[in-house]
């Protein structure tokens, strides 16, 4: 190792990976790309064309794939500008470039050691433990490689603290719109089967870590709302993109149904808070965007969403915030843990038991089993 690279602000890691779950950019990959994401549960072809249609009313191409490219330009700028230049690539879970071709380019590069960034806050089997399985089965048979994680960072400031402003602001407009006693907050986040949030975190914890860790966070970002514009606005957790047999129990309430109880509850105006998610997907852009839209549009609700965080500047620097710590634990030194709001922390290395895969096990990286 040379000098310069021993003294590298990011030591032990020669590259970073930016892992997404992707997305179609033409209609013809719509169903192929629908197809990987429901690969294992019997979904047939004729469900997954009507969940195509959606994207036919956004031109049959998903919004994050060209979101993800800015994110790695933004990120390769924001290392560059504090001196820690490595090699940055994107790879995605369901579409090209997938991880395996991502970890190709790296390696081709002379990366040995790779942190890899999810673009997922939260923990749970979907929103963690499938990336940790999708790297073990992209690292396999590539001896000499080592993938480390950074921790979830939905307490990080770079992500709490940018959705909490961009709420404050819409919150704000629309009391001086209707006044306080008529607006309320909707912190929306992706609907996952009841059994998996209840197994969400670690093994010996007491579950429920997806529902709970954003429903802890609303609480505080409400709170400084209400702090601020001296309210008390109501406020609550809904959830979207609900899947899968009937008969299985999902999160809930359904934000339209949400956004109904709301007008019945004498509200005007819902600032609609898409706190599950880093950039815009296409349940941001459908559910929230267009459906959800559209439920408020015919119960007479005024609606604002606030935006995702992925692209603004303060949520990239957090990522390298978040990097550099990473690093530092590495090298065996105990760095600050950012969190906003005095927010609980969890850790990088995810411990035994965290977020099974309930249907069939399978190996994963970055945790300790």
């Amino acid at each position: 190792m040379s000098d310069d690279a021993a003294e590298h602000p990011l030591r032990p890691y020669d590259a970073v990976l930016v892992q997404s779950f992707g997305g179609p950019e033409g209609p013809d990959e719509v169903l192929p790309f629908l197809r990987r994401v429901t690969a294992g549960r019997g979904v047939p072809d004729e469900r997954l064309v009507e969940v195509g249609a959606h994207y036919d009313l956004v031109g049959g191409v998903s919004p994050l794939p060209a979101l993800n490219r800015r994110l790695v330009a933004d990120l390769v700028a924001e290392l560059t500008a504090r001196e820690c230049v490595l090699p940055v690539a994107l790879g995605n879970r369901n579409s090209a470039p997938f991880v395996p071709e991502a970890l190709d380019e790296l390696t081709a590069d002379g990366a040995r050691r790779v942190l890899v960034v999810p673009t997922s806050a939260w923990r749970s089997y979907s929103s963690c433990r499938q990336y940790r399985e999708g790297l073990a089965e992209a690292a396999e048979g590539r001896a000499g490689l080592v993938l480390d994680k950074v921790r979830p960072f939905g307490e990080h400031p770079g992500f709490a603290a940018t959705l909490a402003r961009d709420t404050l602001a819409a919150a704000r407009a629309a009391v001086e719109a209707v006044g306080p006693d008529a607006v309320a907050l909707l912190y929306v986040t992706h609907s996952i089967p009841d059994a998996m949030d209840e197994t969400s975190g670690p093994g010996d914890g007491e579950g429920r870590a997806y529902s709970a860790d954003q429903a802890e966070l609303a609480a505080a970002i409400t709170a400084e709302v209400d702090t601020v514009l001296g309210a008390d606005l109501p406020a609550g957790l809904a959830f979207c993109s609900r899947s899968g047999s009937p008969r299985t129990p999902w999160l809930e309430p359904d934000v339209n149904d949400r956004m109904r109880e709301l007008v019945q509850e004498g509200i005007e105006h819902v600032v609609v808070v898409p706190i599950g998610f880093v950039s815009d997907h296409m349940e941001v852009v459908y559910d929230l965007d267009i459906e959800a839209a559209t439920t408020a549009a015919e119960i007479g609700l005024a609606m604002t969403r606030v935006p995702t965080p992925g692209g603004d500047r303060a949520f990239v620097a957090g990522l390298v915030d978040l990097i550099l710590e990473r690093a530092a634990q590495e090298r065996g030194e105990q760095p600050v843990r950012a969190t906003w709001r005095d927010l609980d922390s969890h850790p990088a290395v995810c411990p035994a038991g965290c977020c099974p895969n309930l249907r069939e096990a399978h190996p994963a990286l970055c945790g300790s089993d």
